[in-house]
C-alpha cells in the first residue's frame, strides 16, 4: 500500500503543476482571444474562448492609435532606468542591512516597514510638490526617480534576505586567504547574490512597467505618456470602451515584459555557488 501511494505522488505532482499553469495562463489566453474578436462578439452575452471570426484589424487599430509606440518606448526607458538605479543602490545597502548591527540596521529596517504602511494616495502629493520644486514634473526623469523611490524598500527587503542566507564563514575564509573587503565582495558575495539580483530586477522592472497612478498624476504631455496611460485612452469620454483594440494593445504591452523575463530567468539560478568556488 505504501509503495502504491509513492507511485501516485509523481503523477499527482504533475497534475497539480498543470492545474497551476492553466490557472496562471488562462487570463493571458483570454486576453489574446479577446484581442481578435469583433466588438459585437465581445459585447455579446455568449462566452466563447475561441473567436467566431478572427479580427486581426484590432492590432492594426491599436498600433495606429496615436502615441502607442512612443509610449512603449517611454515605458521601456523608465522601467530599465529605474531597475538599474534600484539595483545599484539596493545591492550595497542590503549588504549593510544584513551584516551590520546597531542603529543603522534598526533605522533601515524601520524605514522599510514604515514605507510599506502608507498607501500611494498619501505620498503622491508631497512627491508632486517636491518634483515641481526641482522642475521634474511632466518628466520621464522625475517619473524614474519616483519609481525608484517607491520600489526601493521592497527591493532592499528582498536582497537583504539573500545576503543573510550567505554564510559569513565564506567571507571570513576569503579574508584569511588575503582578500580585502572589496575583493571578498566582488569575488564571493556578489556572485552568490546573482539569483537575488535577477529576482529583484525582475520585480523592479515589472513594477515600473505596470505602474499607472504616479504616471497619471505626474505626466501631462502626451509625448511623455507611458504605456498604461496611453492604453487608458482607449476608454472614450462617455465611458465607451474599444474592447478589441484595448485587448490587442494590452497583448502588445505584455510582450516587452515577457521578453525581459525570458532573458533574465536563465540567469535566475545560474552561478549560485560560483563565488564560493572562486573564493
Amino acid at each position: 500500500m505504501r509503495v502504491f501511494a509513492q507511485q501516485l505522488v509523481r503523477p499527482a505532482q504533475y497534475v497539480a503543476l498543470a492545474c497551476y499553469i492553466v490557472f496562471l495562463g488562462f487570463p493571458l489566453l483570454w486576453l489574446v482571444s479577446a484581442s481578435v474578436k469583433s466588438s459585437a462578439e465581445l459585447n455579446s452575452l455568449v462566452v466563447n474562448l475561441l473567436p467566431q471570426e478572427w479580427h486581426w484589424e484590432n492590432y492594426a487599430e491599436a498600433l495606429a492609435r496615436q502615441g502607442l509606440v512612443s509610449s512603449a518606448g517611454n515605458s521601456v526607458l523608465v522601467a530599465l532606468a529605474s531597475t538599474a538605479l534600484v539595483i545599484l543602490i539596493a545591492l550595497p545597502a542590503s549588504y549593510v542591512l544584513a551584516r551590520l548591527k546597531g542603529a543603522i540596521r534598526v533605522a533601515g529596517v524601520g524605514w522599510i516597514l514604515v514605507s510599506q504602511v502608507f498607501p500611494v494616495i498619501l505620498v503622491i502629493l508631497p512627491l508632486f510638490l517636491i518634483l515641481r520644486t526641482i522642475g521634474l514634473t511632466d518628466s520621464l526623469v522625475g517619473l524614474t526617480l519616483v519609481h525608484t523611490t517607491y520600489t526601493m524598500p521592497f527591493a532592499l527587503w528582498m536582497l537583504q534576505g539573500y545576503v543573510a542566507a550567505i554564510p559569513v564563514d565564506l567571507e571570513e575564509a576569503g579574508a584569511m586567504d588575503g582578500g580585502n573587503r572589496l575583493v571578498v565582495l566582488r569575488r564571493i558575495v556578489f556572485p552568490l547574490l546573482a539569483p537575488g539580483v535577477v529576482a529583484t530586477a525582475m520585480f523592479s522592472f515589472v513594477s515600473s512597467w505596470n505602474e499607472f497612478f504616479f504616471a497619471l498624476v505626474l505626466l501631462q504631455s502626451p509625448e511623455n505618456y507611458t504605456l498604461p496611460i496611453t492604453l487608458s485612452t482607449f476608454i472614450g469620454g462617455e465611458g465607451k470602451v474599444a474592447l478589441g483594440p484595448l485587448a490587442a494593445g494590452s497583448v502588445l504591452a505584455a510582450i516587452p515584459s515577457i521578453v525581459f523575463f525570458s532573458i533574465m530567468q536563465k540567469k535566475l539560478t545560474g552561478g549560485l555557488m560560483a563565488g564560493a568556488v572562486k573564493g
